[in-house]
């Protein structure tokens, strides 16, 4: 039977931070994912991911995304990849009210105190201040928008390939095309069996993202959802208007009913990317519909982009589905199992963890190697998630 220190179950963005963060502390460490990554079956992928240092879901995130920075600009030195790039990140509310992101009310509100508190660059601009900077977008005239120069976009499939790369140089193995059927506790560690063999370690951690609940039963499951999500790449007029080096990222709350936002990135190949996202129907990772519809893509720019997004025509240039793995209240798991201490879970993320997957790593491999970590993981304990009702 394979043994190692930790085993890593899922290797997307934080299965991938994990299994180099344990790598480069000389562990013997052995990672596994049912596809091969970086894939786009799960929630990591899409070519560019929203980065921002004040976190609107709670200062207690803003360490963690801190500490991502810093790691992506160590493994750029390391690998002379790009990984993060820093165009600036602006999010913008109006009068009529703001509607709940990520499970967070006021989250305008939210970040500007974040930012204060933690000491972040930042401004915050009127309608006509957004207007003269961005002439991109088609304000109503009410708008006060949060820019924080800091923010930009990661490359997440980028990043999942480098940490894997890295972690194997340092003596890690992964396994791909291989699914855990099952995780059990003995008496001196865990074994781990799946489909083709059985492997055993001391510790393991879970980062197994959509197929998270399934794999570990309960209480997990009660507290878990998945949600399809769809993004889109829209045709532009004049594509130089969006290009990084003109064009921040965005959160934009134009409502206060649900579903009132959404988002975009700058263009850095083929399109601006905007999304909205849902929480009403779920999905099971191994029966979501991967198809997008022309009509999901006609309603994301008649009831987004058009009358707020200058330039930016209905053609969809391409499209791609991507999975939410939710809590109730929009929080993280970062916690052991309640049935075993050497069984640590880095999952779910609720549609914003791939800004903190960096540090998330680093955390999983001090807990599984030292008991515990440098950050202050108390409020993604289990037991803080409420249960789906």
């Amino acid at each position: 039977m394979p043994s190692a220190d930790v085993i890593v179950v899922g290797l997307g963005a934080m299965g991938s931070a994990s299994l180099y963060q344990l790598a480069r502390r000389g562990a013997r460490v052995i990672g596994i994912d049912r596809h091969r990554p970086p894939h786009i079956y799960g929630s990591s992928h899409g070519e560019t991911r929203i980065t921002r240092q004040a976190i609107g879901e709670g200062a207690a995130y803003v360490p963690l995304v801190l500490r991502s920075h810093q790691i992506w600009r160590e493994l750029e030195a390391q690998t002379g990849e790009s990984l993060l790039r820093a165009c600036g990140g602006l999010i913008l509310s109006g009068e009529v009210g703001e509607a709940l992101h990520h499970g967070k009310p006021q989250f305008l509100q939210r970040t500007l105190q974040a930012a204060q508190q933690f000491g972040i660059a930042h401004e915050v601009l009127n309608a006509t201040q957004i207007g003269e900077r961005f002439p991109q977008f088609d304000l109503t005239g009410d708008e006060t928008g949060y820019f924080e120069p800091g923010a930009g976009l990661v490359y997440p499939e980028r990043c999942v390939q480098v940490q894997l790369e890295q972690a194997q140089s340092l003596g890690a193995v992964w396994q791909t095309g291989e699914t855990v059927l099952q995780i059990s506790p003995t008496p001196d560690g865990v074994q781990v069996e799946t489909d083709k063999a059985r492997y055993h370690a001391a510790k393991v951690v879970v980062s197994a993202g959509s197929w998270a609940g399934e794999l570990l039963g309960e209480p997990f499951a009660r507290v878990l959802r998945v949600y399809r999500q769809v993004l889109f790449w829209l045709e532009a007029k004049n594509p130089q208007a969006y290009l990084p080096e003109r064009f921040p990222i965005f959160i934009w709350m134009f409502g206060s009913a649900e579903g009132e936002h959404f988002y975009g990135l700058p263009q850095v190949s083929q399109g601006v990317k905007v999304a909205t996202e849902q929480s009403r129907v779920s999905t099971h990772p191994d029966q979501v519909e991967r198809t997008v519809a022309e009509a999901e893509a006609q309603t994301m720019f008649t009831r987004y982009v058009q009358g707020r997004l200058k330039g930016l025509g209905s053609t969809c240039l391409k499209a791609a589905t991507c999975l939410y793995t939710s809590t109730p209240d929009g929080d993280f798991i970062l916690d052991h199992h309640p049935d075993s201490e050497r069984i640590l879970v880095a999952s779910p993320c609720s549609g914003h963890g791939f800004k903190h997957s960096a540090s998330v790593g680093e955390a999983m491999a001090e807990l599984a190697l030292h008991g515990r970590s440098q950050f202050d993981l108390t409020p993604f304990r289990l037991a803080e998630r409420p249960a789906w009702g």
